[in-house]
């Protein structure tokens, strides 16, 4: 017989709660022993690399990867000046396509340099 959707969700849920539950009773078991060995051990927070004030040795083994630190991000950068205008406010700074006032000029017999800002 085959399963239906609603019944495998159900089952792996089932199965998520029992792996929890396995996980849970495990790190218990962990935690317990840790804590035995510190008692018998007579071990510190020190000893065990946990105090802020204990930094451990710069060992390139131990800690192969650092983490970059990012640069701080680029002022905006000033619009650029105008190079050429019309003397009627319109502006253009040489970049990209020419705007319709001045090629309508420069098909009407104008050159470039007529536009030049001095």
């Amino acid at each position: 017989m085959t399963k239906t959707y609603a019944q495998i969700v159900k089952q792996i849920k089932a199965l998520e709660a029992e792996a929890d539950k396995a996980r849970r009773a495990e790190i218990d078991g962990v935690v317990t022993r840790i804590r035995e060995a510190i008692q018998f051990y007579n071990l510190s927070a020190a000893d065990l690399g946990l105090s802020v004030k204990a930094k451990p040795a710069a060992d390139k083994e131990a800690a192969p990867f650092k983490r970059k630190k990012r640069k701080a991000a680029a002022a905006p950068k000033a619009p650029a000046a105008a190079k050429y205008t019309d003397g009627q406010g319109n502006t253009w700074v040489g970049r990209g396509k020419r705007p319709q006032w001045l090629r309508d000029a420069l098909n009407a017999g104008k050159q470039l340099s007529d536009f030049l800002i001095k």
